[in-house]
């Protein structure tokens, strides 16, 4: 009987969170957590904050694990485009405005090319970014990460944050 008004007590809980509340609890500097419909999605992340480590990003890596990516963080929100010279594997690319929230997806681009991948897809009136964040390819559409969701993570502004850690 106690167990079952545990369960109760639980559910209850559950049902009158809201999903950004769900996020919150579990900020955490090396996870992204987004929400959108459904389920969070989470990915164990790597950060790349300072000039040298966004110039490196994942250059020269010969594979990264499913549902794991590195999180490039922006002192200040600018537009941003990518390359992919001497990346050796396919990424998707996750931009993401000072809100958190994801304002564009490129999937699968190609390793060692070259061409410029912007960050913000023709005609967004906003195309400043904070953050992006690279997964392997194939990954965004597989975890179900996609336009409009939204990023909980400590390393954004808070008092902006569409889904604040606090």
């Amino acid at each position: 009987m106690k167990s079952r008004a545990v369960a109760v007590l639980l559910a209850l809980v559950h049902l009158n969170s809201s999903p950004s509340q769900a996020l919150a609890a579990g900020c955490q500097s090396d996870l992204a957590l987004f929400s959108g419909r459904g389920e969070p999605v989470r990915v164990r992340v790597e950060i790349a904050d300072t000039a040298p480590e966004r110039a490196r990003g994942l250059m020269f890596r010969r594979q990264l694990p499913p549902g794991r990516g590195m999180l490039f963080i922006y002192e200040t929100p600018q537009p941003v485009s990518f390359w992919m010279r001497n990346t050796l594997i396919p990424l998707d690319m996750i931009f993401i405005d000072a809100r958190g929230e994801v304002r564009h997806v490129h999937p699968m681009a190609r390793p060692l090319d070259e061409t410029a991948i912007p960050g913000a897809a023709p005609g967004d009136p906003a195309p400043e970014r904070l953050m992006v964040l690279e997964v392997p390819g194939g990954d965004a559409t597989r975890l179900g990460i996609f336009k409009g969701m939204v990023l909980s993570h400590p390393g954004l502004p808070q008092d902006r944050a569409l889904a604040p850690c606090d």
